[in-house]
């Protein structure tokens, strides 16, 4: 076992981390469940649902991970080997930007399917969505992952017992930018949405008015706020607190404690993105009527 030149930058563990993660292993579990059901009776050409499925498969690899976290924040002694909490560790950040990512071709592709005034947008076949998920995972699998095997947590010598401690990583300036430069395209990436979601939702209403609820597009676009809900208050501030975690680390010796700790916080809040399909079944029906008794509500004052 390494014992020089660890890191002192070691966030506190606590148990509302331990509470957070039993969480979303269950949420997350049931959510996948859930949309498992509803997956069997969609179009398997649709690049939607190509991008759900996507999706269902980043949470799961993620979810088998979870496990390991609590097994840790319990004990708090890591016992698998550094390697595989190299691994784990990476993975809370592969899954927020992967799941990202699927957000915003779900976007996207609900926004083409708005502007082009087309019913939906699918592959030609059956085999193409499956060759763009291979493809997509292949990508992952020879580009990202070596890259993070290779680079993540190479900086230091690590306590193989103590896991989830990379932050000194930051220390080197290319680390920073890549940093700055990833957050800077989450928050852009997500003001840009927003904003074509306002654009839409707002065209809607002055097109169709009174009868705004019957559409079925209008729903559809309601849904996308969802999805930008989820990024706003699991990703984002995540990110806009890895401004000041970076700048912290950069101009300071000595790693800052608290700014870890928080930073720890920020980060296992993007795993409650797995409630998001748990969400996504539960809450259609039951929202979309309540909608509709507020709106009616306010015609009649």
């Amino acid at each position: 076992m390494a014992q020089h030149n660890i890191s002192s930058c070691s966030p506190i563990l606590t148990p509302h981390l331990t509470r957070l993660y039993f969480l979303v292993l269950i949420g997350g579990l049931a959510g996948i469940i859930s949309i498992l059901f509803l997956l069997v009776n969609m179009n398997t050409r649709s690049v939607t649902t190509t991008a759900v499925v996507n999706l269902v498969v980043v949470h799961s690899v993620f979810l088998l991970t979870v496990p390991f976290r609590l097994t840790y924040l319990i004990k708090h002694t890591w016992i698998f080997g550094l390697p595989f909490c190299k691994f784990v560790s990476a993975m809370l950040h592969i899954h927020m930007y992967l799941t990202f990512l699927f957000y915003v071709v779900i976007l996207v592709i609900r926004y083409l399917i708005f502007f082009k005034r087309k019913d939906k947008v699918e592959f030609y076949r059956k085999l193409h969505a499956v060759a763009a998920s291979t493809g997509m995972w292949l990508l992952v699998i020879v580009i990202v992952v070596p890259v993070f095997a290779s680079q993540y947590g190479t900086h230091q010598v690590y306590d193989d017992q103590h896991c989830f401690k990379f932050h000194k990583e930051l220390d080197r300036v290319y680390v920073q930018v890549i940093n700055y430069l990833i957050v800077t395209i989450v928050i852009a990436t997500t003001v840009v949405l927003l904003v074509f979601q306002i654009f839409i939702i707002l065209s809607m209403v002055r097109k169709l008015r009174h009868s705004l609820l019957s559409h079925q597009e209008f729903w559809a676009q309601l849904k996308n706020l969802f999805f930008i809900g989820v990024i706003f208050v699991c990703f984002l501030p995540y990110q806009f607190f890895r401004i000041y975690y970076l700048y912290t680390v950069a101009h300071s010796r000595d790693c800052n404690d608290t700014a870890a700790f928080y930073n720890e916080i920020f980060l296992s809040v993007t795993a409650i993105s797995c409630f998001d399909l748990l969400l996504f079944v539960l809450g259609g029906s039951h929202c979309k009527q309540k909608i509709i008794d507020l709106w009616n509500c306010l015609l009649c004052h």
